[in-house]
């Protein structure tokens, strides 16, 4: 089963807004309900650290120093992240990992666009 990219995107929003429970909750879903490949275990890793640095706020981390609200920026990573996706050098698990990173850059784009006006 692949992994479910309407829990992915909630994840992000999650994190993103800092509702940590929350988004531990469905992180702990995605975990269960996702095939043990290194694909998957790559992404899961991705957001897992995701969610970590969020929460420490560790101001050498690229999550911290990223400009959320800076389009061209974030289409720029996203490029990169998916370009990571296609080398073949990488191994199954680091293309899991970069594509977890490029979602992430594509829903953080959406919610530029759309912002959440209630909680």
């Amino acid at each position: 089963m692949p992994i479910s990219r309407v829990f992915v995107t909630r994840f992000f929003q999650l994190a993103t807004r800092r509702r940590f429970a929350e988004a531990e909750r469905i992180l702990e879903r995605i975990k269960l309900k996702i095939q043990e490949t290194e694909w998957n275990r790559g992404y899961f890793e991705a957001l897992n650290g995701i969610l970590l640095t969020q929460k420490s706020n560790d101001e050498y981390a690229f999550l911290q120093n990223l400009d959320l609200n800076n389009e061209k920026e974030l289409k720029k990573y996203r490029k990169e992240f998916l370009k990571q996706t296609r080398n073949k050098i990488h191994a199954d698990y680091d293309r899991g990992f970069f594509s977890a990173w490029a979602d992430y850059m594509r829903v953080s784009i959406k919610m530029r666009e759309k912002p959440e006006t209630s909680n």
